[in-house]
């Protein structure tokens, strides 16, 4: 589904292969080149309707829905096709590739959709890989800062199983991260509900607020180290930020972490070497709703991070 232009209102009428999607997910792929948070500005504004009535980014469309499109503006920092040392990198990071999915050890600093900022998203690259003509979408997110594993569906009916499984906590996801300072706890579980606001950019600030929505993360400790310590993280639940937030409701943040941290802490780990946020999807498994067998995929700690460890 393509629109014929950006600058004239237009009408999308929902077909099988979208029924489902989140109003946001759907605008990304149709409004290729359009900055993410312009998109979730005409949503707010009410710009952006579903059969005439106001929605939000969460809505999900069905099938015979007509969407209303504003004119937008298209990102004119992206141009061209993705590099060769992108599609080379993506590929040597796909840790499983079958008929229905791939899992993808995603890399740190690439955000999952192309958008202001940065020029290609790791959804257009590996669509410029596979080829256009391939059916590739985003099962769920990673932040710009994470890396490891993350799911991309090659087929609508995998797409909605698999989002079917994320919303009723079917999926286990285990991620690796450095905390700032020593937690003496063996196991911590934070039960902390979680607001969420979204800036003009399209940016989101998280914070823990008794308004917020219920949000459960378990924290085991790994190694403890003189000024930090390594745990697995288990989000029970998966709101946007929740192990960065619940590490900083601890008392602490992850290392690296430039929102969510002090300034002191930042500096402190970057003199040590570390660049980036210490934060790895290390592990996620359910039961493949193809071949109805459980199944579990790993997706190794980067090497800058492996040997970051070794450094303290």
């Amino acid at each position: 589904m393509k629109l014929t232009s950006h600058d004239k209102v237009q009408f999308v009428e929902i077909a099988e292969d979208a029924e489902g999607q989140r109003l946001d997910n759907f605008l990304f792929t149709l409004l290729k080149g359009v900055p993410k948070g312009h998109i979730y500005n005409i949503i707010r504004r009410g710009e952006v309707r579903i059969n005439k009535g106001r929605a939000k980014n969460l809505t999900r469309i069905q099938l015979g829905d007509s969407i209303r499109i504003p004119p937008v503006k298209l990102n004119e920092k992206i141009s061209g096709p993705p590099s060769k040392s992108v599609l080379s990198l993506l590929e040597s990071r796909i840790v499983h590739e079958d008929d229905d999915l791939l899992v993808l050890n995603k890399p740190s600093g690439m955000a999952v959709h192309g958008g202001t900022g940065h020029q290609h998203g790791v959804i257009d690259a590996l669509r410029a890989l596979r080829g256009d003509d391939m059916y590739l979408e985003l099962v769920h997110r990673l932040d710009k800062a994470t890396s490891g594993c993350l799911l991309v569906s090659k087929n609508r009916k995998m797409l909605n199983a698999l989002q079917t499984l994320l919303r009723n906590r079917r999926v286990n996801k285990t991620y690796t991260a450095l905390l700032c300072g020593t937690l003496h706890k063996k196991i911590v579980c934070v039960n902390a509900p979680l607001e969420k606001s979204t800036l003009e950019s399209g940016e989101h600030r998280v914070r823990v607020h008794p308004n917020g929505k219920p949000s459960e993360t378990t924290f085991k400790q790994i190694k403890k180290f003189k000024n930090s310590t390594l745990v697995s993280a288990s989000p029970k639940t998966g709101r946007t930020h929740q192990i960065r937030v619940h590490a900083k409701h601890l008392n602490y943040p992850i290392a690296g972490d430039e929102r969510y941290s002090s300034k002191l802490q930042l500096k402190q780990y970057k003199e040590q070497g570390l660049k980036r946020l210490f934060l790895h999807a290390s592990k996620i498994s359910f039961k493949h709703p193809i071949s109805d067998q459980r199944v579990s995929f790993e997706a190794p700690l980067d090497l800058e991070l492996e040997s970051f460890l070794k450094e303290i």
